[in-house]
């Protein structure tokens, strides 16, 4: 965990970073990449609001993210129907401890933001029920799962 320095009066305090108050703010570290694996993509749709065209199916990918206690991930798995997820699952199986508790806010909200939406309007999902860097995490699986059912 980084550290800061504070001196006052000749004396030197040192502050750990603390994971609660830094884990339900802001930016997203960017460390790695995300994996994929197509399950089902046997029919061929294209995306009605984007303009983009992508096969039905279901895929899985897995986006890391950096939180104050380390490297993260989340797995996302989606349905595409013509360009639309019509259903939605989460790994959380690999985090424990602070960065659980985040995801589990996160997996509480996120069916409302994305069931029945064009897969090309997550982009904007930045924050779900006080996580953020969970999101980062998330649309990085939404970016791979964009490029496999891309046509």
């Amino acid at each position: 965990m980084p550290e800061r320095v504070l001196r006052a009066s000749g004396v030197a305090a040192t502050f750990a970073v603390v994971g609660l108050a830094v884990g339900a703010c802001g930016d997203d570290a960017d460390s790695s990449d995300t994996t994929t694996t197509p399950a089902d993509n046997a029919a061929v749709s294209t995306a009605a609001d984007s303009g983009g065209s992508y096969k039905d199916g279901t895929y899985s990918a897995t986006g890391t993210y950096v939180s104050p206690g380390g490297q993260q991930s989340i797995g996302v798995t989606v349905t595409l129907a013509s360009g639309n997820v019509t259903a939605l699952e989460l790994d959380r199986s690999h985090t424990k401890g602070v960065s659980a508790t985040f995801q589990g806010k996160f997996a509480s909200g996120i069916n409302d933001l994305v069931i029945g939406k064009s897969i090309d309007d997550l982009d904007d999902i930045s924050k779900v029920a006080g996580s953020s860097l969970t999101s980062g995490g998330f649309k990085k699986a939404i970016a791979q799962i964009r490029e496999d059912a891309a046509e």
